[in-house]
């Protein structure tokens, strides 16, 4: 699985606009990131991703969008790993 997930985060990180990416797993550990995603921050994603799905429980799982001046992150839970991929505006 860590040569499938460092070849995922080696695509996304081919995106010029992209700055990094996390991958965590259900306790909020980080299982992988890349750039300047930093592995501390897996806890939080994690969480914001928790409690945004309990807010349509019968939906698909939403896509979190975080901005600020210059950068953006998205956040998706997926099964049992949650992702963040942070872009440039």
């Amino acid at each position: 699985m860590e040569n499938n997930l460092d070849r995922v985060m080696e695509e996304i990180c081919l995106d010029p606009a992209v700055l990094g990416c996390l991958f965590a797993d259900q306790q909020g550990l980080c299982i992988g990131s890349k750039g300047q995603a930093s592995n501390e921050t897996s806890g939080y994603i994690t969480a914001i991703a928790n409690q945004v799905a309990k807010l349509e429980p019968n939906s698909k799982m939403p896509v979190v969008t975080l901005e600020n001046e210059n950068q953006i992150c998205m956040i998706q839970k997926a099964d049992t790993i949650t992702g963040a991929i942070y872009k440039k505006l």
